[in-house]
């Protein structure tokens, strides 16, 4: 690429058309499309990194290497809202470290994440 390399997050899943509805609200993403093991989310009109949900024969094991922040003002309120479509809460409270808070979830197929503030809360 002329401006240097973009950024495209894959996650390993077990049915990629299930989650995709999940990853689209949560994000504000459009899927753009499927094609054999894969599914592909985009920014609805705004920047941001493609999501490719990546269909793989074998179940989560362990906690993820790496994961993905949903940074947001309200926490609680963000998180309250994804428990209703299918997230599951981790942590039993805020977390807190380094002037950052956030909340651990689980996507329906366990994949964690977390939901923060991005640096902007209170220490």
């Amino acid at each position: 690429m002329a401006d240097g390399p973009g950024i495209g997050l894959v996650i390993d899943c077990l049915d990629p058309e299930a989650l995709a509805p999940f990853w689209a609200e949560v994000l504000g993403y459009e899927m753009v499309g499927a094609v054999d093991n894969y599914v592909l989310l985009m920014p609805n009109g705004r920047p941001g990194p493609k999501l490719l949900l990546q269909r793989v024969p074998e179940a989560k094991s362990g906690k993820n290497r790496t994961h993905i922040d949903i940074e947001v003002a309200d926490i609680e309120a963000v998180a309250g809202r994804l428990g209703t479509i299918g997230a599951k809460r981790i942590s039993q409270g805020l977390e807190a470290e380094h002037g950052s808070r956030w909340i651990v979830m689980n996507d329906p197929e366990s994949n964690e994440f977390c939901v923060c503030d991005g640096g902007i809360g209170s220490p």
